[in-house]
C-alpha cells in the first residue's frame, strides 16, 4: 500500500511532545468538532491512557487514532478517535492506520478481540478489517453510532 512517504509514529501520552499533542488535538477538533459540526468535550480523560498512532506527511497529521489495552474503555482492546485529515483523504491513510492499529493490538496486547464505537456511515469501512456489528446502535453526540467487535 503506497502511503506517499508518510512517517508513522506511535507514542504513549507521556512520550508526546507539546507540539505533537497540540497537532493531535488540533486535527481531532478540526474533524470531530468543526467538520462534523458537533460541539462536545474533545479532551475526555482517556488520552493519558492511550497509545497515540498517527501518520505525518509534510509536517501535518494525515491520519490518527487512539489505541487502548483491554479493560480501559471496554473489556476488550479498542481503537478510537479514528480520523483522516480532510486534505489527505483518498490516499489510503485510513486503511493504513487501521491495519497498523490492529497489528499493534495483536502484537502488544496479544489479542485479536477489539471493540469500537463506529459512526454508522463508516460501518462498511470497518467491516474490511473484520469488525462486525453487535446490533447495538445509538446516538452519540447526535451522530448515529454502532458498536462493533472483531475477534
Amino acid at each position: 500500500m503506497e502511503l506517499n512517504a508518510a512517517v508513522w509514529r506511535i507514542k504513549s501520552f507521556d512520550e508526546l511532545s507539546a507540539t505533537e499533542l497540540y497537532k493531535i488535538l488540533q486535527v481531532r477538533i478540526n474533524v470531530f468538532v468543526v467538520e462534523q459540526n458537533c460541539p462536545y468535550p474533545e479532551t475526555d480523560g482517556y488520552d493519558e491512557k492511550a497509545l497515540h498512532l498517527w501518520a505525518e506527511k509534510n509536517g501535518e497529521i494525515a491520519a490518527y487514532c487512539r489505541v487502548f489495552a483491554p479493560g480501559i474503555k471496554y473489556d476488550f482492546a479498542s481503537i478510537g478517535r479514528v480520523l483522516t485529515n480532510q486534505k489527505f483523504r483518498g490516499q489510503n491513510f485510513g486503511k493504513g492506520l487501521m491495519k497498523i492499529a490492529v497489528d499493534i493490538i495483536e502484537t502488544k496486547f496479544g489479542t485479536a478481540k477489539i471493540q469500537i464505537s463506529a459512526q454508522d456511515y463508516l460501518l462498511n469501512f470497518y467491516e474490511e478489517f473484520g469488525f462486525q456489528s453487535t446490533g447495538n446502535s445509538y446516538l452519540e453526540d447526535d451522530i448515529p453510532h454502532t458498536e462493533m467487535l472483531r475477534s
